[in-house]
């Protein structure tokens, strides 16, 4: 029974989602930022340089992805799973994790993107059971 009161606090999935990403970075130095953002725009975990204004990511990464998700329910592609933002210094992945939850990923230019996309669907399934499992 505690087990089960430990594995619903909101600061235990705070810490498994921070591991969650740091399983990811640490895939290939190419990662250089990862990110669990809510579908409304919150920052629930991130391995983002300091920097970086947290929550002003997570804002624009979740309008990045509702945009995307509108424009492919216009075309008929079915359920959006991923938007990829490719600039002259890298690549940026958003993924759908879950109903409520998006992973984002920065790597550099010289990623290899098969592997990426690999271990992001793979990472964004294990933040999808963490949230899933949220009070």
């Amino acid at each position: 029974m505690l087990a089960q009161v430990v594995q619903k606090s909101p600061l235990n999935q705070a810490s498994q989602l921070r591991s969650a990403l740091r399983g990811l970075n640490a895939l290939s130095a190419d990662i250089e930022a990862s990110a669990v953002i809510s579908g409304d725009g919150l920052m629930l975990a991130s391995m983002l340089d300091p920097h970086i204004d947290a929550d002003r990511y997570a804002a624009m990464c979740a309008s990045l992805l509702a945009l995307a998700e509108r424009a492919a329910q216009e075309v008929h592609r079915g359920r959006l799973k991923r938007v990829m933002i490719e600039g002259e210094h890298g690549t940026m992945l958003l993924v759908q994790a879950g109903d409520d939850g998006v992973l984002a990923v920065a790597a550099r230019q010289t990623v290899n993107l098969g592997m990426v996309f690999l271990e992001a669907t793979k990472v964004a399934a294990r933040i999808r059971g963490l949230l899933d499992q949220s009070p």
